[in-house]
Parts: structure tokens; C-alpha cells; sequence
């Protein structure tokens, strides 16, 4: 069973599958009352990360309400920072904050402690294999060296970036320097993932769209080859998935520069330029989310366009982004039905 059983990982091996798998990025999240439950009881949001029993528990809840052919370990891309001590918290209203870093601080992270920090992480991914159903693909996941690095010069998210941009021009081999550290330690940390578990990973760069061509090259593509070929040396038969939001025609070469064995594609690709993108390997997409919020004719337009487009070539079926807390659990209901086959 297992390898042939699981057709995310089947469709990352190269087969096209009719109909396609099917998950959702924030599959586990807050438009579920179970899960705003479960928040609740977890006290911090970094608790309930760092609690595997809870941690568990909601990433099962979208796969016992809709059975998606994927579970992705409920985390967050900011634990990588948060084991590197920079003092990570989320505050109500406001999102993630943590202490700004300066070009001195660089040379000074201390990644010696950080496997010990995520060991709650790892056991997390242990548990949700041994209770998964075996058909279910499990997904690990990571940030990418450069959206981490946003966070982590900021202080805080931005709407475009630009506190990392400016570090960036005006200290560009300590930023290097944070690149490749954090290339490094998110490496190790998927091989960690892989070795408890996870059938596949994926790693989300979700603000590769802020940058220029050369800037792609440099912050987006070539920390994430480091990390590939890292996890590859390790684990030769890893899968990965790479996600650069937002990265445009600069997807062109992205499967090849950074050796993912698929992209995922946001909601802006067109679906004629993502064809393209499938003649080389597996993609994933692209439904905007805001098509589950609207429900109805729009959700099954949307839908029905990726399948004609995508659908004869290796896809898994998913959102473009993640799904918001606004959206309605019926909706969801219908999209996994529809692309299933059914009709709402």
C-alpha cells in the first residue's frame, strides 16, 4: 500500500491523476469552529505549535471533515526564528512580532539549539503518521530562507517588504550570511520532518513576488537550491514542493533552478501560462480563495476552469493562497465534491 495508496504522492512522482488529489493550504485554521476551539484551549498560538497533542488534533479536523487527500502539520514558518531566539510572539490584532535583527546580529545566531527547540515539532509529525489514514498523504513544511528573512529584519510583517529590501542592498553579505544560515537550519529541519514521517514537504515563499529579477535569483532561487540540495544529499527519494507567491513569469525557471520536484502556482497565474509550467513536472493551484468565500457559480467556475486547463496533466488541486477564516465550511464541502467528480 502506502506509496501507491497516497495520490499527492503519486502526482509528485509524475503521474496525472483523474481526478486530481485535492488539499488546501490552511486547511487547519480558523474559518472552523473546531479549530477556534481547540485555539482557545491552546492558550498562545506558538503553544499550541509546540503542544503536539493539540497540534495533532487540528490537523486532523479539515481531514475528518472533508477527507483531503493531504494533511499538512499544522506549524507556523516563524518557529525557524523563534528557535534562533529572536523572541517570537503573535499579538492579538497586530500578528507575528519579534525582535528586529541587526547586520551584527547575524554572525552571531547560535544554531546549535535549534533541532532541541523543534523537537515538540518533530514528535508532532511522528504522532499524525500513526494516526492518519494510510491513503493520506502527510506534508511537512518549512519558510523559505528569504520570507523568513522579511520577518526577521522587520521585526513584523510589511506590506511589500521593504525594510528586508533596503537590508538587503545596503548589507548584502551579512544578508547572504542570513540566507544561507537560515537555508541551512530549515534544511536540517525538513530531514527531520521526512525522517519522523512526512511523505513530502513543502516550503513557502511567500513573498518572493516583492522581488526583481536578479533579486528572485539571488533571495529566492538560490537559498531554496541550497536547502533542496541539502535535504537531497540526506534524502535522496525527499519530494518537494516550492511555493513563491506572487513570483509571475519568474516561475519560468523556478522548477529548474531550485530542483522542486513541483511549484505551486497562486491565484494571479494564468492558467495558460500554468499549462506551460506542467509540461516540466507537477503543479499546484491555483483557486482564489476569495472563490471559496463567494461561493456558488463563482466556486464552480473557478473550479471547473483549472480542471479543463490542468486537469490531463500531473496537478494537485488547491487554493492559490490560503484559505481565510471567512470562508464558509460548506464551501469547502462543495469544492472537494466538485473536483471529486460530484455536483453540488
Amino acid at each position: 500500500m502506502t506509496e501507491k495508496s497516497r495520490k499527492v504522492l503519486r502526482v509528485l512522482n509524475g503521474e496525472t491523476l483523474s481526478p486530481p488529489p485535492v488539499w488546501l493550504m490552511r486547511q487547519a485554521g480558523r474559518y472552523l469552529p473546531e479549530y477556534r476551539q481547540t485555539r482557545a484551549a491552546a492558550g498562545s498560538f506558538l503553544d499550541l505549535c509546540y503542544t503536539p497533542e493539540l497540534a495533532v488534533e487540528v490537523t486532523l479536523q479539515p481531514i475528518r471533515r472533508y477527507g483531503f487527500d493531504a494533511a499538512i502539520l499544522f506549524s507556523d514558518i516563524l518557529v525557524i526564528p523563534d528557535a534562533l531566539k529572536r523572541n517570537v510572539r503573535f499579538e492579538e490584532g497586530h500578528g507575528p512580532r519579534m525582535d528586529p535583527i541587526e547586520e551584527a546580529d547575524i554572525a552571531r545566531l547560535d544554531t546549535r539549539p535549534v533541532a532541541d527547540h523543534l523537537k515538540p515539532v518533530i514528535e508532532t509529525v511522528r504522532r499524525l503518521r500513526d494516526e492518519l489514514p494510510e491513503e493520506t498523504t502527510l506534508l511537512g513544511f518549512c519558510g523559505a530562507p528569504w520570507t523568513v528573512a522579511t520577518y526577521m529584519i522587520a521585526g513584523h510583517g510589511t506590506p511589500d517588504q521593504a525594510p528586508a529590501r533596503l537590508f538587503a542592498y545596503r548589507y548584502s553579505e551579512a544578508f547572504d550570511c542570513l540566507l544561507a544560515t537560515l537555508a541551512d537550519v530549515s534544511a536540517d529541519y525538513l530531514v527531520a520532518q521526512i525522517d519522523a514521517g512526512a511523505d513530502a514537504v513543502q516550503i513557502f515563499d511567500s513573498w518572493a513576488g516583492v522581488l526583481g529579477e536578479d533579486e528572485f535569483l539571488r533571495y529566492a532561487v538560490k537559498p531554496v537550491r541550497r536547502m533542496i540540495d541539502s535535504v537531497r544529499a540526506r534524502r535522496p527519494n525527499a519530494r518537494i514542493i516550492a511555493f513563491a507567491k506572487g513570483a509571475g513569469i519568474l516561475l519560468k525557471g523556478y522548477r529548474q533552478g531550485t530542483a522542486a520536484d513541483a511549484i505551486g502556482l497562486d491565484w494571479s497565474v494564468p492558467l495558460s501560462f500554468a499549462a506551460e509550467l506542467q509540461k516540466d513536472g507537477p503543479v499546484q493551484g491555483n483557486l482564489d480563495p476569495m472563490r471559496v468565500v463567494a461561493g456558488g457559480q463563482a466556486l464552480d467556475d473557478g473550479i471547473d476552469a483549472i480542471l479543463q486547463a490542468l486537469g490531463n496533466g500531473p496537478l494537485i488541486f488547491n487554493l492559490g493562497h490560503g484559505i481565510t477564516p471567512q470562508a464558509d465550511p460548506d464551501n469547502v464541502l462543495r469544492l472537494v465534491s466538485r473536483v471529486r467528480g460530484a455536483r453540488a
